[in-house]
């Protein structure tokens, strides 16, 4: 990994420490300490991340990479200082790692280690001093946190703490927890973990609130949620590449005092292996390349800056907001070579994304119908009067008892308007079942109202994998 920023540098090690939080199979807290010196250099911040996961390993700070900028800017001396042991070690041992340091062999000093004396724990920690603003740190490691909860890891509980030396009453004290609000038991899968964590993330404005926000979401009818899942088969080459797609329209009323007037803006949410990171050019480029228009939706432009990705919509409604999360994993760990490329994941984006949408679609009716469906229903009223028409004026009354039995209607005192409704209602219905549905035989075919030109498109090339929709919610 090549490191840009010492908040970059920071960032990463949080993300190592949450990972070795997570692979454990005990509880664990992550802990991240900002505190300002009041000493001499009041610039200086001490940072302390500290976990009571699996120990760490020093090939972990190997891979590192630093740019120019990072020294130059003079934030940083390039020391970090590791404390760490695993549940079967009989010590504590210390590290002093100097990373501007070219040569390895220099680069590690091995300080005295302390013994354990029969305990059996484990965990790591970490400190090194910049020189930065706290409050612009703080407010990095906090948006981090926030994005990170979204994968509802629940055996990890984070504590974040930021205080000014020597000020009174200047200590910052959070504590962010998985499971706080719509838990999820241990047993569950990763996706739908996923599913949980953005739905929370939905409730609480992007997590920024204790609990959610009752105001724009009295109940869960405001959330409609669908959830895919892509997989690359497992080989000698891969590990199992999995990706995983959730998505959440929700509906808020114009009278909330949380209205977002940028509705038509949906933020996408990115993990690679269990860490938030900026969406890569590939990934991007496969979202842009779904066919959206499929499911009512018109894709305006994109944005990318500082780590942040949009989409923006052309057709949303002013009250309808939509979120999307996308979390690239290996089933197995997999160590990457710095430098080398990992295997693109375009295709797996792609279906997964397809599976989600098709997932809401299914849960609800009438939603996200195609642009083509839409105009054929804009012709159902008048198809329906017509229809009407002719079985009301018909001589032939077994013909009209025929016929008001298959639309399941009384014959007795029956009106022009209760026939044409309930004419209208099944040819809606059956557009909205076969939307998007491919014509596989010529019995799938005929029932189809009108041909659908874009169903004859070529399929992408996807056979390499095994894909399947995500079960529940």
């Amino acid at each position: 990994m090549e490191v840009s920023s010492v908040q970059r540098l920071c960032l990463h090690l949080i993300s190592a420490a949450f990972q070795r939080c997570r692979v454990s199979e005990d509880l664990c807290r992550l802990s991240v300490v900002l505190k300002r010196s009041s000493d001499s250099d009041p610039s200086t911040v001490r940072i302390s991340i500290s976990d009571t996961g699996i120990g760490t390993s020093l090939e972990e700070f190997q891979g590192l990479k630093f740019s120019r900028e990072v020294f130059d800017a003079e934030k940083w001396d390039g020391v970090l200082n590791v404390q760490t042991t695993n549940i079967g070690d009989d010590e504590i041992y210390h590290y002093h790692l100097n990373l501007r340091e070219s040569n390895s062999v220099r680069r590690l000093t091995r300080l005295p280690s302390n013994p354990k004396n029969g305990a059996k724990f484990s965990g790591t920690e970490i400190y090194l001093s910049i020189s930065e603003s706290i409050d612009v740190f703080l407010a990095e490691v906090i948006r981090f946190f926030q994005k990170i909860l979204v994968l509802k890891i629940p055996n990890v509980a984070i504590e974040l703490v930021a205080e000014e030396g020597g000020v009174p009453g200047s200590q910052y004290r959070k504590v962010f927890l998985a499971n706080e609000c719509n838990p999820v038991p241990f047993s569950a899968s990763n996706v739908e973990r996923l599913k949980s964590g953005l739905e929370d993330y939905v409730m609480k404005h992007g997590n920024s609130l204790h609990r959610k926000c009752d105001s724009c979401f009295p109940n869960w009818e405001h959330l409609k949620v669908g959830s895919g899942r892509a997989c690359c088969a497992e080989s000698h080459r891969s590990a199992g590449l999995q990706m995983e797609v959730v998505i959440i329209v929700s509906e808020i009323s114009e009278t909330s005092p949380c209205f977002r007037s940028s509705s038509a803006e949906t933020e996408v949410l990115y993990f690679k292996d269990f860490s938030p990171c900026p969406i890569t050019q590939s990934s991007l480029t496969a979202l842009t390349n779904i066919d959206w228009k499929s499911y009512g939706l018109v894709l305006k432009s994109t944005a990318v800056q500082g780590g942040y990705t949009a989409l923006e919509w052309e057709n949303l409604p002013p009250n309808i907001h939509i979120d999307m999360v996308l979390h690239c994993y290996h089933k197995q760990y997999q160590f990457t070579p710095p430098g080398q490329k990992t295997r693109s994941n375009r295709n797996l984006i792609k279906k997964a994304a397809k599976l989600a949408l098709d997932d809401l679609k299914e849960k609800h009716a009438g939603a996200f119908l195609s642009a083509h469906a839409l105009k054929i229903c804009s012709y159902a009223p008048d198809l329906a009067r017509t229809i009407a028409g002719l079985i009301l004026s018909s001589n032939d009354s077994e013909f009209q008892e025929e016929c008001f039995s298959i639309l399941g209607l009384q014959s007795q005192n029956i009106r022009n308007e209760i026939v044409e409704d309930s004419i209208q209602q099944k040819i809606i219905s059956v557009i909205q079942m076969n939307d998007g549905k491919p014509l596989r035989s010529k019995e799938a075919a005929s029932s189809f109202l009108f041909e659908d030109e874009r169903l004859q498109e070529p399929n992408m090339q996807e056979e390499e994998y095994d894909a399947e929709r995500s079960m529940g919610g």
